[in-house]
């Protein structure tokens, strides 16, 4: 289909349309290949793409809402090996395999769509944001230069730009990600190059040994950043955190101070505003006049809690978080751009992302090009071909407008509180602590621990409830939570409310199926 507007125009030197019709030819041989047509039945192939549609749609979208669907279809591995078609072979096979594997797989995967599904920072399903990633499949853009990808670098243009706003700067940089996790790693180095440049020339050789300070609640992304930049784990210093948390200011600074009298050179901070497991926020604001006084680079981990920006009611959270070099946010959690849809934004305008990452690369961004070059923004990025993640956060963000998705944020919070009150009123339901996002943190204990003394025996065998209702609800289909031990307690469910599908009535049946599941342990 051509685009409308250019349907009745031509201009100078456009090729006539008969003239692209290939003349038909005998046929040439090369290396035994026959050359001449296509090799691929473009009928057939269009006939399984609109009924492997039809089965998406049938299947997965049709169903994502219905409580009486299963989360999951749980098999152990090695039967699953069993019930699954894996092997590839040297043939092709028919559409009617492809199909049944196609429904083989929609059966046994986790539904992540189901409103019963609360098992990572990432539930529901958004129906503007899984178009676009449909078009953005048919199309298989990669954004690295305007020739190949106008729409797409215009959209991340456009929704860095207000995503900058949001964050309370006037101008900034950014770019989109494959996971919160690089960008944290994007950050890391980008401040690394900020005070020491001839590393990217030099490399490590001559360099002062570094450090960086974290909370002790970060996610672990950043001793992974530090290990594959060279930095060392050894060299990350985890900052105390309070009953709640929180980064403790404090310590942080006795922390900068100690680094600096072992000879040591510090030249970040990450606070965290969303940590992953208990949902904690950092003092931004504290945190920041630290950074200004040492001179050090403040990256701020919003990965998870950066959508509260969006709710003027929630925002307070994050107060301060202006004052960051660089902030990790990503949309397709409480959001729900879809996976993955992460992006760094930078508050530097020189170009610096540029300068630390180029390769300058002559055959993608060449300099004398016939437009804005300026518009190739793929050299400040580690990576080649990228995708167009912007696009689906962009059609949700147009679809929904920004009220829209604010509500979102603040439905998922009015849930969250509903399910503390709730387990507040429940016998044998006890909150670790009062959340202050959606991470609800709580104890099941079964009725055989309830009058027993909280000491070692009680905690050990509390350890043991967790584990053991998971497998049930994951054996039964009913629905998914994630558990974990954590610093020091032992094993809890951490619950965390985000789709727009879930309903109070689902919170209900949390905590009554947590119940019936264990009621006999």
């Amino acid at each position: 289909m051509s685009c409308d507007w250019d349907s009745q125009r031509r201009v100078d030197g456009d090729i006539d349309q008969q003239e692209m019709v290939p003349n038909k030819k005998s046929a040439v041989l090369v290396d035994g290949v026959v050359l001449n047509g296509p090799t691929t039945n473009a009928k057939a192939g269009e006939k399984f793409v609109e009924e492997a549609c039809k089965l998406i749609m049938e299947e997965v979208v049709l169903k994502a809402t219905d409580i009486n669907e299963k989360v999951c279809e749980w098999q152990p591995p090695e039967q699953l090996k069993k019930l699954l078609d894996l092997e590839v072979r040297d043939t092709g096979e028919s559409h009617d395999q492809l199909l049944k594997l196609c429904q083989d797989v929609i059966c046994f995967s986790v539904k992540t769509n189901h409103p019963r599904f609360f098992n990572q920072l990432y539930a529901g399903l958004d129906y503007y944001s899984l178009a676009a990633r449909f078009m953005t499949e048919a199309l298989n853009p990669s954004i690295y230069t305007y020739e190949v990808s106008p729409v797409f670098l215009l959209v991340e243009e456009a929704v860095l730009k207000k995503m900058i706003e949001f964050i309370g700067w006037k101008e900034g940089d950014g770019i989109f990600n494959p996971g919160g996790s690089v960008s944290n790693m994007y950050a890391m180095n980008l401040a690394r190059y900020k005070y020491c440049p001839d590393i990217k020339e030099k490399g490590l050789f001559g360099l002062p040994r570094l450090t960086l300070f974290t909370s002790a609640e970060c996610h672990y992304s950043m001793k992974k950043a530090a290990s594959f930049l060279g930095i060392g784990t050894q060299n990350v210093c985890f900052v105390e955190t309070d009953g709640r948390g929180k980064m403790i200011p404090e310590e942080l600074e006795k922390q900068i101070w100690q680094a600096r009298e072992e000879g040591t050179m510090p030249f970040l901070v990450c606070a965290t505003s969303g940590t992953t497991v208990l949902g904690a926020f950092d003092p931004l604001d504290e945190i920041a006049d630290i950074c200004e006084r040492h001179g050090l680079w403040l990256h701020v981990d919003a990965s998870w809690g950066g959508s509260a920006l969006m709710s003027r009611k929630h925002r307070r959270l994050l107060h301060g978080i202006h004052r960051a070099d660089s902030v990790a946010w990503n949309p397709h959690k409480m959001l729900m751009a879809g996976i993955q849809c992460c992006a760094l934004l930078v508050k530097d305008k020189s170009d610096l992302l540029k300068k630390c990452y180029s390769a300058k690369a002559s055959y993608l961004f060449q300099q004398d090009k016939f437009y804005d070059v300026s518009y190739d923004t793929g050299d400040k990025s580690i990576q080649c071909s990228r995708r167009p993640d912007a696009f689906k956060f962009w059609m949700t963000w147009k679809a929904l407008g920004t009220l829209g998705l604010e509500e979102r944020v603040n439905r998922a919070l009015a849930l969250s509180r509903y399910l503390v009150e709730e387990i507040k009123k429940r016998e044998g339901f006890k909150l670790l602590m009062e959340p202050e996002y959606a991470n609800i943190c709580f104890w099941y204990i079964p009725p055989s621990l309830r009058e027993m003394e909280e000491g070692p025996e009680f905690w050990e065998k509390l350890h043991l409830v967790a584990p053991a209702i998971k497998e049930r609800m994951m054996k039964k289909g009913s629905l998914m939570l994630g558990y974990q031990p954590h610093r020091g307690k032992v094993n809890f469910f951490r619950q965390v409310v985000i789709s727009p599908q879930v309903r109070r009535e689902d919170m209900d049946f949390l905590l009554d199926e947590i119940d019936l599941l264990g009621r006999d342990m």
